[in-house]
C-alpha cells in the first residue's frame, strides 16, 4: 500500500533572543514544518521551546512525522543527545528511555491538565535523573500569533518568557512541575 504524503505547512520565524537566566544573546531564523495534525499552539510551544535553549546545533525534529524522535534536540559532534525537548504530556516508558538516551531531558507540557497528568506520573519518574519538566500555563494566548511569517523579540528572565510582536507584548507563564 503506498503511504500517501501529507502536506505540512511552512512557517518563517524570526527569533531575537535576550536571555539573561543563560547569558545568551542571538538572533534566530527558524523554518518551522507544521504537519497537518499538529495545531497552532504546540507550534508555538516548540518555538518557546527553542527560544528557552537556543543554540546552534539545537534543531528541530521531524517531531510527529517521527514518533520516535523529541519534537527538538541538541546533539553533540559525535551525535551524543545533550539536550532532548518533548511536548505535550510523553509516557513514563518514553520519559525513561529518553533519559537513557540523552544527558538532560526536557518537557513541555502545554494542556490545562499538565499538572494532574505529571502527578500521575511524578512518582513513577522520581528516580529519573536528568529530567526538567515545565507547564506552560497560558500557551492557548499563542495561537493568535501564528502567521506565515512571524517575527519575536523574546526576553527571558528568571524563568519567564516576555514574547514582543510589533507592538503586542506577551507574557509567557511557565511553572516548573519538576527538576532532577
Amino acid at each position: 500500500s503506498k503511504l500517501m504524503a501529507i502536506k505540512a505547512t511552512v512557517f518563517k520565524a524570526q527569533l531575537d533572543i535576550s536571555d539573561m537566566d543563560r547569558h545568551y544573546y542571538g538572533s534566530h531564523s527558524l523554518s518551522l514544518a507544521r504537519h497537518s495534525s499538529e495545531t497552532n499552539e504546540r507550534l508555538m510551544v516548540r518555538l518557546l521551546a527553542y527560544a528557552f535553549h537556543a543554540h546552534e546545533r539545537l534543531t528541530f525534529s521531524e517531531g510527529i512525522a517521527s514518533a520516535e524522535d523529541p519534537a527538538l534536540w541538541k546533539k553533540d559532534l559525535t551525535q551524543n543527545i545533550e539536550l532532548w525537548i518533548d511536548l505535550g504530556q510523553p509516557d513514563e516508558k518514553r520519559l525513561l528511555k529518553a533519559c537513557g538516551r540523552a544527558d538532560e531531558v526536557v518537557v513541555y507540557s502545554y494542556a490545562r491538565n499538565s499538572r494532574k497528568w505529571w502527578d500521575q506520573l511524578a512518582v513513577k519518574l522520581e528516580r529519573a535523573r536528568k529530567l526538567k519538566v515545565f507547564f506552560v500555563e497560558n500557551s492557548n494566548i499563542l495561537e493568535a500569533l501564528v502567521e506565515k511569517n512571524m517575527d519575536f523579540q523574546c526576553l527571558i528572565q528568571d524563568g519567564q518568557l516576555l514574547l514582543s510582536c510589533g507592538e503586542q507584548n506577551f507574557e509567557v507563564k511557565i511553572a516548573k512541575l519538576h527538576d532532577s
